[in-house]
């Protein structure tokens, strides 16, 4: 196509030669300097374009470099009469003039089956040019043309090894470290020599080794084209990482029969993983009580999804200071999937505790299927502590005393504790008016939960006793079932004191049968239903 443009008033640059022609045209030539590909691969190939331009009829600059400029310049790739697949549709390059110019790189697949050796790949391009250019003192004519033509890049494909991820055998686990062996295989033409494979995390939730290593390399050292190649890793996931499968990039760093060090394309490996090994607490109850010894009792069940060995129930709370384990732990043996177990622990609660519902943090220790200590520490129980109680219930069967008179004091003494105590001395207390006698105390070598001990004590009230009611105190003091001294809460029950007639016999009458009852301490036992 011939298209004849006028233009008037040409510029100075004409001044050098009134008239003329200038005849000439781009010479266009597309390379790459793409290099050794692989099979298998995706590259973008850098181009560039070179115009060398041809003058046949010189002139003045600006026509010449109008006649050798190629404009509005296309490219289009005819993969489809080369083996090599181009991955992008045509390329726009724009204006170009004399000189050499690079242009975006265009993306294409090596197919994976695809023979070493040198292919091409044709490429059409089309431009606008001006082939003639006449001018004259006063205007300019052009004869514009547009050009199709056809380029041919030569494409490389090398003898060199290629790896492919063939196989992943998983055991990684949320919140444990596990071992996931990736195969790999050479699937290129040459043999690759000292190779070794490098998995990489891309999320801090997956991590390497028994730190925090965000990548492990196995060595394999020499591999045969069509050999495959198996690596295991130490994995661990995060107990906060979702459970799903997780990407490790993987590449392989060899020495090629040259003697030179290569490093293959990433690759990439899927890793499965299974839930996070979990407890659940059940059927909690407890008979805890301020100031007291008890037990949190409930069942522990392994809700998978694996078996674990040596599980061991753990009290684990920090935040309550007056709620101490008496045992840290419990063990409840092996358990399956599903399987259930009942433990009970020994709990202490303090005297500054204060009773009501309360939320206690717990643990569960196991040795997983290597045979690895972990602990699953997701766990909780509400449970109520009971308010503080007498240890010792006393009942006088005597409440009344005249004054003036000394009376036997019979008493029911009681175990109110959730556990058998020892070599219990009890100790009766009074204040003027009322006074004890030489022997006020009390003793029993033990005493189970609920059971009952009856005791006598001398009691005596001063003949100048203002008739009322006056308080008798109890202290007792104990071993408890781990063999530590304890002191009772002080237990005041009430004494009434009435006229000189009243309940019980003179001081005189002592003095004259004092042998027969001083110190009588008589004790007499029952079990109470």
């Amino acid at each position: 196509m011939v298209v004849l443009l006028t233009t008037a008033g040409v510029g100075p640059a004409i001044a050098q030669q009134s008239s003329g022609q200038v005849v000439g045209q781009p010479d266009i030539s597309i390379d790459t300097s793409a290099g050794k590909l692989a099979p298998g691969t995706s590259v973008a190939i850098p181009l560039s374009i070179t115009n060398r331009g041809q003058i046949d009829r010189a002139g003045p600059q600006q026509y010449e470099s109008r006649v050798t400029t190629a404009r509005g310049m296309t490219m289009t790739f005819q993969d489809g009469q080369s083996p090599i697949e181009v991955n992008s549709g045509p390329v726009a390059v724009g204006n170009v003039p004399t000189g050499t110019r690079d242009v975006s790189p265009v993306e294409i697949t090596v197919p994976e089956k695809l023979e070493p050796g040198v292919y091409e790949l044709p490429v059409e391009y089309e431009y606008a040019y001006t082939r003639v250019a006449e001018f004259n003192t006063q205007s300019a004519e052009y004869a514009d043309l547009t050009r199709t033509r056809t380029a041919t890049l030569t494409i490389e494909v090398d003898d060199k090894p290629q790896f492919e991820v063939v196989d992943v055998d998983s055991d990684a686990q949320i919140g444990d470290r596990k071992d996931v062996s990736i195969t790999l295989e050479n699937t290129g033409t040459e043999p690759a020599r000292d190779a070794s494979v490098t998995a990489r995390s891309g999320t801090g939730q997956l991590s390497f080794g028994t730190g925090q290593s965000q990548s492990s390399t196995g060595y394999v050292g020499a591999w045969e084209p069509g050999e495959a190649k198996t690596v295991t890793y130490r994995t661990s996931l995060t107990p906060d990482a979702p459970h799903r499968s997780y990407a490790a990039d993987v590449t392989v760093a060899y020495t090629d029969t040259n003697g030179i060090d290569q490093t293959s394309e990433q690759l990439t490996a899927g890793i499965s993983t299974a839930a996070e090994q979990s407890f659940a607490l059940e059927n909690v109850s407890s008979t805890l009580r301020v100031g007291e010894d008890g037990e949190i009792m409930g069942t522990v069940t392994n809700t998978g999804p694996n078996a674990v060995d040596s599980t061991v129930v753990r009290f684990t709370d920090q935040d309550s200071p007056n709620v101490i384990p008496i045992e840290q732990s419990v063990a409840v043996g092996a358990l399956e999937a599903g399987e259930s177990a009942s433990f009970e622990l020994p709990i202490e609660v303090s005297g500054e505790a204060e009773a009501g519902s309360k939320s206690f943090d717990f643990g569960v220790q196991y040795r997983n299927s290597d045979d690895e200590k972990r602990q699953y520490d997701k766990l909780s129980v509400v449970t109520a502590v009971a308010p503080e109680r007498d240890q010792f219930a006393v009942d006088i069967e005597e409440t009344t005393i005249g004054a003036g008179n000394e009376q036997a004091l019979t008493v029911e003494v009681t175990n109110n504790l959730n556990q058998t105590v020892t070599d219990v001395e009890a100790r009766i207390f009074a204040d003027d008016p009322l006074s004890t006698g030489d022997d006020d105390t009390g003793y029993v070598e033990s005493l189970k939960p609920g059971e009952s001990v009856t005791m006598s004590f001398e009691l005596s009230a001063s003949e100048s006793a203002t008739e009322k009611t006056y308080p008798v105190s109890f202290d007792f003091r104990y071993d408890d079932e781990r063999g530590n001294s304890q002191l009772s809460n002080t237990i005041r029950v009430p004494m009434s004191v009435s006229s000189s007639d009243g309940g019980g016999f003179p001081l005189t009458s002592t003095l004259v049968v004092g042998s027969l009852v001083a110190g009588a301490v008589g004790v007499l036992w029952r079990r109470r239903d």
